[in-house]
């Protein structure tokens, strides 16, 4: 186990970082997919069930998204069917034109790179439809490796797999404190805390506020992605975080964190 001296001198070489809502500006699109894909199975726009509905896909933005189709229709065919128009849906609207990045976040990454540190995309959505936005925005090059809940067992966030998945992948840190986590959604700083990232940052270019993404264990809140490289800076002159005050804030055991 790396020494609390020896942290300090560590460089935080990994980067984990969220796509839409974080690094890319979709402008409500995952909300608009929904409701095509809600209405294939019966749920009537503007109606009580749509609204239940839709509060809940806002509540669990960054989740897997076939996973929050098993809560709201139950059985797995009709998650299945809901999972495949809400992808056709969205793909349809990047296909489109209509997601963008969000401003000097192409930037940030090019910055973090030639800083020396490797930088992971991640995605709550299926393959197909991540690989189509990166194809949209000329991303396919931009980072060494992108992952999505299947490239990490299947389970998305809140659970820490991608995170995990992306430190034992790339080989970039020994320490998994050295990894940064950085989203913009609840689910995105759980994943992060339970991993043991040493930086969990929210950005407030997406679906959660500061209150609730400090709640669910952000180590710091940023306007957006284009000031993670200072923050990093900052955190390395600065020394180790407090992970288990943070774990003990988010409700978790502070031996998740330090695990």
């Amino acid at each position: 186990m790396t020494s609390p001296t020896d942290i300090t001198r560590d460089p935080f070489r990994l980067v984990v970082l969220d796509m839409a809502g974080t690094t890319v500006a979709d402008g409500g699109l995952v909300e608009q997919a929904f409701s095509a894909a809600a209405q294939r199975l019966g749920v009537r726009p503007g109606s009580d069930e749509h609204a239940r509905q839709l509060s809940y896909v806002r509540a669990t933005m960054g989740e897997s998204k076939i996973s929050v189709f098993r809560h709201l229709f139950g059985d797995e065919d009709r998650a299945q069917h809901a999972n495949t128009a809400f992808e056709e849906a969205y793909g349809e609207l990047v296909d489109a034109g209509r997601v963008a990045p969000v401003p000097g976040a192409r930037e940030a990454v090019e910055r973090l790179a030639s800083e020396g540190r490797t930088v992971v995309l991640t995605t709550g959505f299926a393959r197909p439809t991540q690989d189509a936005i990166l194809a949209a925005l000329g991303w396919q090059d931009l980072v060494p490796l992108t992952l999505c809940p299947a490239d990490a067992g299947g389970r998305g966030r809140p659970f820490p797999d991608m995170v995990l998945a992306a430190f034992l992948r790339t080989g970039a840190v020994d320490d998994v404190r050295r990894t940064v986590v950085a989203g913009d959604t609840s689910y995105d700083m759980l994943s992060g805390v339970r991993s043991g990232a040493g930086i969990v940052a929210g950005v407030l270019t997406g679906a959660h506020d500061k209150d609730r993404l400090t709640r669910h264990g952000a180590t710091h809140v940023l306007g957006s992605v284009a000031e993670l490289p200072d923050l990093i800076a900052r955190a390395e002159a600065a020394g180790p975080p407090d992970l288990a005050a943070r774990a003990e804030a988010a409700g978790l055991p502070a031996a998740r964190a330090e695990a």
